[in-house]
Formats: structure tokens, C-alpha cells, sequence
């Protein structure tokens, strides 16, 4: 199994994951194929598929920002199962991290991560693959060391029409010895990483706002 990086839509393998996107995720999880053009170009974001022979069997995208001492995993896709996909993407994607840190002198605070609660997300399909399933997800994250931060999460869609999803909890997994996050820090850096889309629904704006006043937002298990 290879790990390689993706840097432009031109790349046919992106056409693969894309489509592998568009298998697995619900449609406001999915950015639109053309749009991924400037993201893709930018140094702080980082997208990689796992292939065996010519097919894409998992992709992982996470973004890294040396200025902050932070990283962010938007999505890992496991598109066959019984090989090791998730195993051999969150090595790999470690190792990147590592090898980032070191090569800009920083020791990462901790990983941002979005997860389904299952409870409020059973009727996605997911691809029909167990290892997409939002129980066995959240409790991959666990075992990980993410934490759920502790307010209730907006998150506007990625189809950019001002809709908010609220089925996820916004995680981190803290890489130095801490039990919270200022909520300042929280809310500027939802405004950066969503600062692509134009549309944002009243509710986000309303807990960017909310999390603007708090001084701690705790870390509570996932």
C-alpha cells in the first residue's frame, strides 16, 4: 500500500477520491470537485490516498498550521475494508505531522477533529462499510486520545447554502498535558478554517460568539 500526496484536481487519483467522497459522506460533508482546486494548493492543507495497484482503498486530508502549533483531520476514508486501511492512514499521517513539526522547529499543541455522535447521525449509510460506521469511528478517535470539547457544535455545510449541521462534536487530541481550551482560541480557529465558505447559518455565528465569552471549554471523554 502507497501513501500519496494529492496537489491538484488534475490528479486522477482525486477523481477516485472524490468519488469515494461521494460514496461514503453525506452530500454537506462533500465539497464540490471544482472548488478543491485552491485548497489544494495550499501548503497548510494536506491530502493523501492510500492506493493498492490503481485504486484509491482510503484518503485522509488534515491541515497544518505551524503558526498556531495545531492541526486539524478533516476527514479519513477507509474505502475497503479487511487490508488495514485506518491503521496504515493514521500511521502515515502521524509521521507527516512529526516529520512538519520538526522541519519548522514547533511542538504541536494538539490535533482539532470533527466526529459523528451516533446517536444523531444513525441514518447515514456511510458506504455501507462498518469501518465508516459513526460508532466504530468515535470509538477509533477514542483509543486515539481525542476528547470532546464541551459545547454544542455548529457545523455549516460544506455545500455552502447556509445550512447548519448538527450532528458532530468538535474534538482534540491534546499532544501536551492539558484538560482545556480557551474558548477565544476554539473560536479563531473555526473562523480561519472556515473562512472558505461564504454562507454560515445564525447558529454558528452564535456559537462562535458564545465561545468568544468562555474562558475554559474542558476536554470531556468521547
Amino acid at each position: 500500500m502507497e501513501y500519496v500526496q494529492i496537489t491538484s484536481i488534475q490528479d486522477p487519483l482525486f477523481a477516485k477520491m472524490h468519488q469515494l467522497m461521494q460514496d461514503v459522506f453525506p452530500a454537506e460533508e462533500v465539497l464540490e470537485y471544482a472548488l478543491w482546486e485552491g485548497p489544494l494548493q495550499d501548503p497548510t492543507i494536506r491530502m493523501f490516498v492510500a492506493v493498492e495497484g490503481d485504486e484509491v482503498v482510503g484518503a485522509t486530508e488534515y491541515r497544518f498550521y505551524a503558526d498556531r502549533k495545531l492541526s486539524m483531520t478533516d476527514f479519513t476514508l477507509i474505502g475497503k475494508e479487511g487490508i488495514g486501511v485506518g491503521p496504515f492512514l493514521a500511521k502515515k499521517r502521524n509521521e507527516d505531522l512529526q516529520q512538519l513539526s520538526a522541519e519548522h522547529g514547533i511542538d504541536l499543541k494538539g490535533v482539532f477533529a470533527e466526529i459523528y455522535d451516533p446517536y444523531r447521525a444513525e441514518r447515514h449509510e456511510f458506504g455501507g462499510l462498518q469501518a465508516m460506521n459513526p460508532f466504530v469511528r468515535r470509538e477509533v478517535l477514542a483509543h486515539l486520545g481525542f476528547k470532546r470539547l464541551d459545547f454544542s457544535y455548529v457545523h455549516p455545510s460544506w455545500t455552502n447554502e447556509g445550512n447548519a449541521v448538527t450532528e458532530l462534536d468538535f474534538c482534540f487530541l491534546p499532544l501536551q498535558e492539558t484538560t482545556s481550551l480557551t474558548g477565544a482560541e476554539i473560536a479563531d480557529f473555526l473562523k480561519m478554517y472556515y473562512a472558505i465558505l461564504t454562507e454560515k447559518p445564525a447558529d454558528w455565528h452564535a456559537m462562535v460568539k458564545d465561545l468568544e465569552s468562555r474562558d475554559k471549554v474542558e476536554l470531556l471523554p468521547l
